[in-house]
């Protein structure tokens, strides 16, 4: 006989999952991206939920079991200090050490000539990614790691035992954290895996916004074939991570492809040509994506409407909700759509109103998530957290939902004929550093069963290839 735990991660499951298939469940979920504010309600600092993501993980689960949240991500503040101390990466400050202990963390982005990939280094990124990203990328975005061709140091060889272990022991975590809120708070694990768009990439963390804005000026079709070769990598990242059941979607992170970051000539040119075969590829297996569309993207609605329906679930930051759901409220689940300025500068009367307002809108046929419009920290109050959720078990209630049965995925597909020239081409695979063809030939003819060397050394190769794309997407 189930627990009452376990009914109530059931029914919060199934209201989830059927909202996001666009469906009408019995209520509107609550599903915030909590990040800071977890540890405001637990009574933590920013420097303990960064710095010990043992603490983050008891802030949520603190938040879970106090609020009627029906899906929370394991822990939203994500960046874990301690790892990237490890490593040495150099664009982070630390709350604690180089901001103050009640700050969030913050990124550094470089300037133009402090940027870590130079233009004339395009040609190495598009040859081999992965061998850019050990070689060029990592010596200069750590105080650690000796540059190519200088000898290791002490601390060289440090950073990347550490570095890789505290990667494995963080990313095993999440796994018990997952099963505590299932098992402690009834609660769902709101995404699973990452995703970023290659030019995302590019500006992030190699390029910087200000050197690619003049590349996209300047050498347009290096830009594109640098986010062609990427894309098999972010692919396949996304479903290394991803939900085994297909129902928790896959989150990508949107930054710089919305108004005013980039021209609508590079994002129908660049951009979203290297985007959306990748979301296409991953909903043919069954993968939704959350387009956590940071920003205003406006004036690309219509192009996201092209994608297969329920394919993605798109948040709404700046944009207008009423815009966004006439433009892709009939094909795709909506979520956000409550400004933060209110989280943190209303009364939570204030909040609940506009909250109901939503409900009432764009929820008001079903397919709709109530979430603040970007991730939460510690600037929102506890209160008007607690006043968004009450507006969606005051105001969010269906009187006659859908079956709670959802659309069945879709089985997974071939690549047809027609697909850019990215998914064939002939560069390193995804999911290794050095092919085991090329390890083969400084070893001894196998005497033995070949497939077993083979699999076990692709299988270590797959760690070390996703330490250093998790250092690029998620660190």
């Amino acid at each position: 006989m189930p627990s009452d735990l376990d009914e109530l991660y059931t029914r919060r499951l199934d209201r989830y999952v059927t909202a996001m298939r666009n469906g009408q469940p019995d209520r509107v979920p609550v599903r915030p991206l909590a990040a800071e504010i977890t540890a405001k309600y637990a009574g933590f600092t920013c420097q303990e939920v960064t710095h010990d993501y043992q603490k983050a993980f008891e802030a949520v689960i603190r938040c879970c079991r106090d609020f009627e949240w029906d899906a929370a991500v394991p822990n939203m503040v994500y960046v874990w200090t301690g790892l990237t101390q490890a490593v040495g990466l150099r664009y982070y400050g630390v709350p604690g050490i180089d901001v103050g202990p009640d700050v969030t963390f913050q990124y550094r982005e470089p300037d133009e000539k402090g940027a870590f990939m130079k233009r004339e280094e395009y040609d190495e990124l598009i040859a081999d990614p992965t061998r850019f990203l050990y070689e060029t990328w990592l010596p200069r975005v750590s105080g650690d790691v000796s540059a190519k061709g200088q000898p290791a140091s002490y601390r060289n060889s440090l950073s990347f035992v550490k570095g890789a272990m505290a990667t494995l022991a963080y990313f095993q975590a999440f796994g018990p954290q997952v099963e505590r809120m299932r098992t402690e708070c009834g609660t769902v694990s709101a995404i699973c895996g990452m995703l970023k768009a290659p030019l995302d990439v590019l500006a992030d963390k190699l390029r910087g916004y200000i050197g690619l804005a003049f590349d996209l000026m300047e050498v347009p079709d290096k830009v594109l074939a640098a986010c062609e070769a990427m894309m098999p990598h972010l692919g396949y990242l996304a479903l290394t991570g991803a939900d085994p059941a297909k129902k928790v979607p896959i989150p990508i992170w949107m930054h710089r492809g919305s108004t005013p970051f980039i021209s609508r000539e590079h994002f129908k040119t660049i951009y979203w040509p290297t985007l959306r075969p990748i979301v296409e590829a991953l909903w043919a297996q069954g993968n939704q994506v959350l387009f956590y569309a940071e920003g205003k993207w406006d004036a690309h609605l219509e192009t996201f409407a092209e994608l297969p329906a329920a394919s993605i679930v798109y948040h709404i930051d700046r944009s207008d909700p009423a815009l966004v759901h006439r433009i892709l409220g009939k094909k795709f689940c909506l979520s956000g759509g409550v400004p933060n300025t209110l989280m943190a500068f209303a009364s939570p009367a204030e909040v609940k109103q506009h909250c109901r307002g939503l409900i009432e809108t764009i929820g008001a046929d079903g397919g709709y998530i109530l979430d603040a419009s970007a991730i939460i920290q510690n600037d929102a109050t506890v209160e008007n957290l607690r006043a968004m959720t009450d507006a969606a078990l005051e105001y969010g209630v269906y009187r006659s939902p859908s079956s709670p049965s959802v659309k069945s995925a879709p089985e997974p597909v071939a690549p047809a004929p027609g697909l850019p020239h990215w998914a064939t081409a002939p560069r390193p695979q995804p999911g290794v550093c050095i092919p085991w063809e090329e390890k083969l030939r400084e070893l001894p003819p196998i005497c033995g069963d070949p497939e077993i060397p083979r699999r076990v050394w692709n299988d270590i190769e797959g760690l070390a290839y996703l330490y250093i794309w998790h250092l690029l997407l998620s660190f």
